[in-house]
């Protein structure tokens, strides 16, 4: 009996399940302090306990591109399972994807697309189509302002490719309105205080403004203040953003913003540990992943304050 039951226990220590080894996901964010950056980490922490065995560490690159390759490089020291980076620059996405790929860990960009048209495999791109933005944003600002008027044109980051798709589709459908003139372009570099700044500027030139045509909502909320402080308003001045922020939907509320397109920051964070995550463990997924945009106006924007 006694040789029965010891020969019953190891048994059942043997069939009994081991602790499952997590799966570590490194994540390297351009910038923590940016809202809606900020809603997409959120979301990847959100959807990450969701999932059983796996743990996600969070590094914030604080605009440093340097920074964020020693992030991505202290991630392989670490022999993490997956890494995910929101880029803080996109020229810098051949070297990440080289280094990381060689050492053969799976890579995810978020919201951020690398410039390389092709990508090795075990490389996955979850973002949204910005040229898209741009033409959703700026048919939108037209057809508000009536066809005609002055516009400035306020700039992210340069080196971005948001801010060249999103550019390349408002000046795309510029092209279909003769009489709607663009009178200054500049960078703001996506930041609203800089924007607050830039459009001060703009002002003090006295020249006439209808339309701001902004490449994110953070500079479109800087532009409304530097005009609010200016005795005007988003009742006179048209002003269009992207991203459809919390803050930016009750700009609009006050009837200070003109338009916005909705970027799903929750999907496109849900998606992208989501993608880390099979690819860690040997799954496919779609190479580039698109989540659509969707525009945002002040007849329909009551439909995005919980999304």
């Amino acid at each position: 009996m006694k040789k029965l039951l010891a020969t019953a226990a190891v048994l059942l220590m043997m069939a009994a399940p081991g602790h499952a080894k997590p799966t570590v996901i490194g994540v390297s964010m351009a910038l923590f302090d940016d809202n809606f950056l900020t809603a997409v980490r959120q979301a990847m922490a959100d959807y990450a306990k969701t999932v059983p065995d796996v743990e996600v560490q969070f590094q914030d690159a604080q605009g440093d591109i340097g920074r964020q390759i020693s992030q991505v490089q202290n991630f392989m020291s670490q022999k993490v399972d997956a890494i995910v980076v929101n880029v803080v620059d996109t020229a810098a996405t051949r070297n990440i994807t080289k280094t990381v790929t060689d050492a053969g860990i799976p890579l995810v960009y978020v919201n951020r697309r690398p410039d390389a048209k092709t990508l090795p495999a075990k490389v996955s791109v979850v973002a949204s189509d910005d040229l898209v933005a741009g033409r959703l944003e700026m048919t939108e600002l037209a057809r508000r302002m009536g066809g005609k008027g002055n516009v400035v044109l306020m700039l992210g980051d340069l080196a971005n490719n948001s801010t060249q798709g999103r550019t390349a589709g408002n000046k795309e459908v510029l092209a279909k309105y003769p009489d709607i003139k663009v009178v200054e372009e500049q960078t703001a570099n996506f930041e609203r205080t800089k924007a607050i700044d830039l459009m001060n500027n703009w002002l003090s030139k006295g020249t006439a403004i209808n339309g701001v045509v902004a490449n994110n909502d953070e500079m479109a909320i800087g532009a409304i203040i530097a005009l609010r402080q200016a005795g005007r308003s988003g009742k006179d001045v048209f002003v269009g953003g992207v991203d459809a922020t919390p803050d930016a939907l009750s700009e609009m509320q006050r009837g200070n913003l003109a338009v916005t397109v909705f970027q799903d920051a929750k999907g496109q964070g849900r998606k992208g540990i989501e993608n880390a995550v099979k690819l860690a463990r040997g799954e496919k997924v779609e190479q580039f992943d698109f989540v659509p945009y969707e525009l945002v106006t002040p007849e329909n924007y009551k439909t995005f304050l919980n999304r």
